[in-house]
């Protein structure tokens, strides 16, 4: 089968699109899908580059010193199933699916039954390939953690990204009233998503108007923790999971301020959270039902062939993304 192969930490020039044996599947509860899109995600950046380079140590399963662990990039994907494992019993072969598992960007991926879900009838491959990982960590967030409820406000740090498109809609669909953060370009865009309220950056810089939120979910990484804390209410939520942007290699990038978060929350009455989000059956489902209920939507940038990856990951790296970008097999 034709994949995206990578055998050295660099520059989306790193990747190759080549020829590898095809996956089987090895366990009873592992689902052989043929793949019909995947989505890139800022995720697929930072491991290709071995950036920060702290994480590498930190996730030894995922990256070694000098290459990934995993030869083929990507991770989200949606396709159709072409074998089951013993033990697998609530897809079968023919069947839609959508989910997570480490090589997607390839004609085939194995993938555990606790990672796959049915596609919603309602979105195209590509629509629900950019769904699992983006999707699960803003419900993740803000549902799970956080708590959003009618009567809440919250600040979108980032808010026209691949995670920042759905959690705008998310915490609108819960009633809270939403304050987007994004460029002048994508004002319109998280306005017809649910935000309430837009602060574009080139603008106006959130941190010196006179508000403060009960949730804060930054999504960039470019702030101080402390700025960061300045627009909580003295009891309310801030939520972490900024990726930063590729800046060459860096040995801690948006990590220094996750340490820092993860130590200061022993000592404040505020709550901060870093939100660690894992492929499950139970989250795609109920994100699907979302979709099926007019409530959630994916927004896609841009589409590319699988033979150009490294395209799609240049383009995302660069930060002039909006929304998902995604590959079709």
């Amino acid at each position: 089968m034709k994949a995206i192969v990578q055998d050295r930490y660099g520059s989306p020039d790193v990747l190759s699109f080549t020829d590898v044996p095809t996956p089987r599947p090895s366990k009873d509860d592992d689902v052989l899908i043929r793949v019909r899109a995947a989505s890139v995600n800022a995720r697929d950046w930072h491991v290709m580059r071995g950036d920060p380079y702290v994480a590498r140590l930190m996730a030894p399963d995922v990256g070694g010193l000098t290459a990934p662990k995993q030869r083929v990039r990507g991770t989200d994907f949606a396709g159709v199933v072409e074998s089951v494992g013993a033990s697998v019993t609530h897809v079968r072969p023919g069947d839609a699916v959508f989910g997570e598992a480490p090589g997607a960007f390839a004609e085939y991926v194995v993938a555990p039954r606790n990672a796959v879900a049915g596609k919603p009838a309602s979105m195209t491959f590509e629509q629900a390939a950019a769904l699992p990982l983006a999707g699960n960590t803003a419900l993740l967030s803000l549902v799970e953690i956080a708590g959003v409820e009618a009567g809440q406000t919250v600040l979108i740090n980032g808010a026209s990204g691949g995670v920042g498109t759905y959690a705008v809609q998310l915490a609108a669909a819960h009633g809270a009233t939403v304050t987007a953060v994004c460029s002048t370009r994508n004002v319109e865009l998280v306005e017809s998503l649910g935000a309430h309220d837009v602060v574009d950056y080139r603008k106006t810089d959130f941190r010196t108007r006179d508000r403060q939120y009960d949730v804060v979910f930054d999504l960039v990484g470019n702030r101080s923790l402390r700025d960061l804390k300045r627009s909580l209410t003295p009891t309310g939520t801030l939520l972490l999971s900024g990726g930063g942007v590729s800046t060459g290699g860096t040995p801690f990038g948006p990590m220094k301020l996750i340490v820092a978060a993860k130590l200061q929350s022993r000592f404040v009455k505020q709550r901060i959270e870093v939100p660690e989000a894992k492929p499950s059956t139970r989250a795609l489902t109920e994100l699907g039902a979302l979709v099926e209920e007019g409530r959630l939507t994916s927004v896609i940038d841009r589409t590319y062939a699988l033979a150009a990856a490294a395209d799609a990951i240049r383009y995302l790296e660069t930060d002039h993304a909006r929304a998902k970008v995604v590959l079709t097999a």
